[in-house]
């Protein structure tokens, strides 16, 4: 058996590696060799951004929430959305998509929130499930409801919009065959691998620290030609 010095220094030990492994996780990003486009997408609940620092740390590109749902507006939207204009840096709007509202009042509530921009990003819809909210239509009338959605924001956009997908909506509905657009996939730190298409965006961390950020941010990355570059 140990004695309980070695205990203590192989218990020690093993925190510290957890500590140093914590601070490289926090800290890395996919490498720029393989996904040279890269960038961040925050709300409300990332806090204080200073945009030109976190431009200068490698961000390209950024997507701000506009709106949650059909009754929420995210209250720094029209903030990040003027600073990424100001540093000169790519931006979208994203809405959270809710399963307990319709779809087509949350497509009319995010076009009276983002302004039409045609030099913007396209405009995304994230999909994921939300413990606040245990509605789960079925998947033909989910689909039939984001189509008439998606086709609310394009007419107002001008642009395609991009659909962010859990791993969890797309076990249950299969968007990604249901639904012809460009998509956005979630992950943290292993490239996902789920979905019928290939993915053109890749959250690939949801605990990226970084300068010029006051919480944690999430970090993207955008294969060729995604955001129209």
């Amino acid at each position: 058996m140990w004695g309980l010095g070695r205990l203590v220094l192989f218990l020690a030990a093993f925190a510290l590696a957890g500590v140093a492994g914590w601070r490289l996780a926090i800290r890395w990003t996919p490498p720029v060799e393989r996904y040279p486009v890269q960038g961040v997408d925050v709300s409300e609940n990332t806090g204080t951004i200073v945009w030109p620092v976190l431009k200068g740390a490698g961000a390209q590109f950024g997507y701000a929430v506009a709106t949650v749902g059909a009754t929420t507006r995210d209250r720094n939207f029209q903030a990040n959305w003027d600073a990424m204009g100001r540093v000169g840096m790519k931006r979208g709007a994203l809405h959270i998509f809710s399963f307990c509202q319709s779809p087509r009042v949350q497509g009319d509530v995010f076009n009276t929130v983002v302004p039409r921009d045609l030099r913007a990003l396209p405009a995304a819809i994230a999909f994921a499930f939300d413990e606040g909210c245990t509605d789960r239509p079925a998947r033909p009338a989910l689909i039939a409801g984001v189509r008439e959605m998606i086709e609310r924001i394009e007419a107002h956009t001008g642009k395609p919009v991009i659909l962010r997908i859990s791993p969890q909506v797309e076990d249950d509905y299969q968007l990604t065959a249901a639904l012809d657009r460009r998509w956005w996939a979630v992950g943290n730190f292993l490239k996902p691998g789920y979905g019928e298409r290939a993915w053109s965006l890749w959250r690939a961390s949801d605990v990226h620290r970084i300068d010029g950020v006051q919480g944690p941010v999430n970090w993207d990355v955008a294969t060729k030609g995604a955001l129209g570059e």
